[in-house]
């Protein structure tokens, strides 16, 4: 499977994933660097946080569509598309963007924890499963309005759904979704904490917003003042 362009797949896949969106979007257009405000992460989330919806949305595409490319590059493989070979190209490739997300070569190595890129990946190597697990997500999210209650739950279902549902025998392909459902559980393991404790913050799905009621996003004027 090591070959110049199994190799060269590989590098254009992680430096795809090495595309800091959040940093390049917040200097060009915010002027700042979202690395130091809020969490700390070059992700969808602390740009959200940080910037508002309107840098938070193509953070968050642009993220999810560097994992579903970077998979697709196993197109330019000369492996049988839909073969045991080709799958395990899509997953390699899907970890290098994951990898380059996280330490981006054009961000000096201070990325973000790579959740919208493994939804790109997820999409890439396995579609419908992927929609099906957003639909579950979707419902459990109005039900509940636990955002973080829906992640687990689609991600739990993930593995099932690509074993049980469609039958996959792949060895990797099972492997790399019950390693998806490991994770999300280990990363939101906060987010259970406060769901027992009943201390969890709900979203507002639909947010009454007021005509003089600024966007909630970072004060750019006491961040040019600290700069200057």
């Amino acid at each position: 499977m090591i070959n110049s362009t199994n190799i060269l797949l590989l590098l254009g896949g992680y430096l795809l994933g090495s595309i800091p969106t959040a940093v390049w979007i917040g200097k060009f257009f915010y002027k700042i660097d979202v690395r130091e405000y809020g969490s700390g992460n070059a992700g969808a989330t602390n740009t959200f946080r940080v910037l508002g919806k309107k840098a938070g949305i193509p953070v968050l595409l642009i993220d999810v569509l560097k994992g579903f490319l970077a998979v697709n590059l196993a197109y330019f493989s000369p492996y049988t598309v839909g073969g045991n070979q080709f799958i395990n190209l899509e997953l390699v490739l899907g970890i290098a963007s994951l990898v380059g997300h996280i330490f981006p070569l054009f961000a000096s190595f201070r990325g973000g924890k790579g959740i919208a890129t493994l939804l790109g990946i997820v999409l890439g190597v396995h579609l419908y499963g992927a929609l099906i697990c957003m639909a579950i997500f979707i419902v459990i999210l109005i039900i509940s309005g636990y955002v973080s209650l829906g992640s687990m739950i689609s991600a739990i279902c993930f593995p099932v759904i690509v074993i049980v549902v469609f039958k996959t025998t792949v060895p990797s392909l099972i492997i790399f979704s019950i390693l998806i459902a490991i994770m999300v559980l280990i990363t939101h393991q906060k987010n259970i904490e406060r769901l027992i404790r009943r201390e969890e913050s709900k979203a507002k799905l639909i947010k009454k917003k007021t005509k003089d009621e600024p966007e909630q996003v970072l004060d750019l004027e006491a961040v040019d003042n600290k700069s200057n």
